[in-house]
C-alpha cells in the first residue's frame, strides 16, 4: 500500500474526522484513522461506535491490483502532520508487520499501525426518508438551538436537538427545562411527517466541519428509525439517532401573555453583561422592573456587599412587573438573535418569559425562532 498526498490537504480531513474520536475507549483500534485505498482515492474513516465519520481524498497510487487497509494511530499521526509545510508525503505500508513509513523531503518517520480486519465495519444505511438542506441553513439551525440543550445524563432525550419534519417546512427545539428554542425554516420540506431527536457530539461535529467551508453547499440528510447519514463534498456522516421520546415542548410555552416589551437588542444585551457581573455566582439572578418606557435592571450579591443598578429605555405595553431570570441564560439568547430588537412576551412574574426577534429586519424571513426563558423567584 503506497500513496503520495498533500500533508496540509490530509491533515485538514484528519482534524475534522478525529473529532469523533474518544481517548477513552478501551479499543486500540478505535483509537486509529482507518486508511483504505483504491486506485486514486484514499478513504479515511473513525468512529466511536455511536458515529462514523467518512471522508475521501485523491492521492497519487501506482497500478493496484485490489484495495488495501490499515489502522494508523491518530494522535501519532495527527501530532507528525501539523509539524509540515505544504508538502507532499509518500506514506509506505508493510502488509507483513502493518508499520506506516511516512517520507518527506527532511526525513522519514515509521510507526506501528495495525490490522484493519479487525475496524468496525459500517452500519446498513436502510434508509426510509430523505431531505436536502443548504449548509449555511443547517449551521444556522445548530447554532440557534444546541446550546440549550441539556447536559444532564439522567435525561438522555434532552441533551439532543428535536428535529421535526413536515410538508410545510422543519423545526428544530432544544431545551434543558430552563430555556427552550425552537427554531423553524419554511425552506426545507419532507415529503412526509417525522420527527427524532440528533445526539449533540455529531452534530457539533457536522456543524463545524461545514462551517469551515467559505461556500454554501447542500447536504443529504437521510434517516430510518436508528439512524442518521449525512452526505456533503467528500464527506460521508453516520450517527445513532437518540433513542426516546422528546417531551412535550409545545406545552411549556405560553400562550397568552398580554404583557409586550420591545428593547434595543444590544443595549439591553450589554446592560446585562454588566450588571451580571454583581449578581451572586450561586443563583446569577437579575432583577427587572418594567415600566410603560423604562426597564431597570438590577443585581446584589448580599454575601459580597456587590450590587448594580441600570435603566434603559424601552416599550412597554401591561401592567407593571418586576420579574427576575438568570443573566447567564437570558444573556445567552439574546446573543444567538441578530435583528435590531427583541420583543419579549410575559404573562406573570412565576411564569416563562418568551423572547422574539422583532423590528423591519426580521420580516419575509425564511426562518423564525422563538426563545423561551424560566423566571427565578425573587427575594423581597
Amino acid at each position: 500500500m503506497k500513496f503520495i498526498v498533500n500533508s496540509q490537504h490530509l491533515h485538514k480531513h484528519l482534524q475534522s474526522l478525529s473529532g469523533v474520536l474518544s481517548s477513552s475507549n478501551t479499543m486500540p483500534i478505535i483509537g486509529c484513522f482507518h486508511f483504505r485505498l483504491e486506485e486514486n482515492t484514499l478513504t479515511v474513516k473513525t468512529t466511536d461506535l455511536s458515529t462514523t465519520l467518512m471522508a475521501r481524498l485523491a492521492v497519487e497510487t501506482g497500478h493496484m491490483d485490489k484495495a488495501e487497509e490499515v489502522a494508523v494511530p491518530s494522535k501519532m499521526l495527527l501530532d507528525i502532520l501539523k509539524t509540515f509545510d505544504d508538502v507532499p508525503l509518500t506514506f509506505d505500508v508493510n502488509p507483513a508487520n502493518f508499520t506506516v513509513e511516512i517520507s518527506s523531503g527532511q526525513g522519514e518517520y515509521c510507526l506501528a499501525g495495525m490490522d484493519a480486519a479487525t475496524y468496525p465495519s459500517l452500519p446498513a444505511a436502510d434508509v426510509t426518508g430523505k431531505v436536502t438542506i443548504a449548509s449555511s441553513a443547517l449551521v444556522e439551525a445548530i447554532n440557534k438551538t444546541v446550546f440549550a440543550t441539556s447536559s444532564d445524563e439522567m435525561h438522555q432525550q434532552m441533551n439532543g436537538i428535536f428535529c421535526e419534519m413536515t410538508p410545510d417546512g422543519i423545526t428544530f427545539v432544544a431545551t434543558d427545562a430552563h430555556k427552550l428554542v425552537r427554531y423553524r425554516r419554511n425552506d426545507v420540506s419532507s415529503d412526509e411527517s417525522t420527527n427524532f431527536i440528533l445526539p449533540k457530539k455529531p452534530i457539533i461535529i457536522v456543524k463545524n466541519i461545514l462551517a469551515a467551508r467559505k461556500e454554501d453547499i447542500e447536504v443529504t440528510v437521510e434517516y430510518n428509525n436508528t439512524s442518521l447519514f449525512f452526505t456533503f463534498d467528500n464527506f460521508y456522516i453516520i450517527t445513532r439517532l437518540v433513542d426516546g421520546r422528546y417531551p412535550n415542548y409545545e406545552a411549556a410555552i405560553p400562550k397568552d401573555n398580554p404583557n409586550k416589551l420591545i428593547l434595543d437588542r444590544l443595549s439591553f444585551l450589554n446592560t446585562l453583561k454588566r450588571v451580571s457581573i454583581f449578581a451572586s455566582e450561586a443563583t446569577r439572578q437579575v432583577r427587572l422592573s418594567i415600566t410603560a418606557s423604562q426597564i431597570a435592571i438590577s443585581a446584589e450579591d448580599l454575601e459580597l456587599s456587590n450590587n448594580a443598578h441600570e435603566s434603559i429605555p424601552c416599550l412597554y405595553e401591561g401592567d407593571p412587573m418586576e420579574i427576575g431570570f438568570n443573566a447567564k441564560f437570558l444573556a445567552e439568547m439574546i446573543s444567538y438573535l441578530e435583528s435590531e430588537q427583541v420583543l419579549v412576551e410575559l404573562s406573570h412574574p412565576s411564569r416563562a418569559g418568551i423572547i422574539f426577534p422583532y423590528g423591519d429586519d426580521v420580516e419575509d424571513k425564511k426562518d423564525d425562532i422563538l426563545m423561551l426563558v424560566m423566571p427565578m423567584m425573587l427575594a423581597n
